[in-house]
């Protein structure tokens, strides 16, 4: 059974998941901006640690460390979500 999309914003330290897509909502800058970092669909980030005051967080993707700030974050879904980093497959670049 697969969990229910929700956002990156949401997951705890340690957890993987699959990037689903971008809020419609957010400002086309913003969303090519991320798209760009490589927060596309399909890809597999895994949420590392959070700073002392729960902002920002640091994500784990495509073979490197992204920072982003919260309000950046929830406009990021993802499925899929585990605390098992085996669990979760690993995607290829296609650049």
């Amino acid at each position: 059974m697969q969990n229910a999309p929700r956002r990156l914003s949401e997951l705890t330290p340690g957890s993987v998941a699959v990037i689903s897509g971008l809020d419609t909502a957010a400002p086309e800058p913003v969303k090519r901006r991320l798209s760009d970092l490589g927060f596309t669909p399909g890809t597999v980030v895994t949420m590392l640690r959070r700073a002392p005051l729960r902002d920002p967080a640091v994500f784990q993707l495509r073979n490197y460390e992204m920072c982003l700030r919260k309000h950046e974050s929830c406009l990021i879904y993802v499925d899929a979500s585990t605390d098992d980093p085996s669990a979760a497959a690993t995607t290829e670049d296609d650049e």
